[in-house]
């Protein structure tokens, strides 16, 4: 009995451990994407031709 219990924590710390780092991964992939698309914004937006104001 004892066995099992330590057997069931050990499996629940490695699955919440699993699922925290899929979290963390998915995550940070949406941060990069984010990241990227904004860049790629300000990059068209300070390329696009606007007219002079004088």
């Amino acid at each position: 009995m004892y066995g099992r219990v330590i057997g069931v924590g050990t499996t629940g710390a490695g699955g919440a451990t699993l699922a925290a780092t899929g979290l963390w991964m998915n995550s940070m992939a949406m941060m990069v994407a984010a990241t990227t698309l904004v860049a790629a914004g300000i990059a068209v937006f300070k390329l696009a031709p606007r007219p002079r104001r004088r």
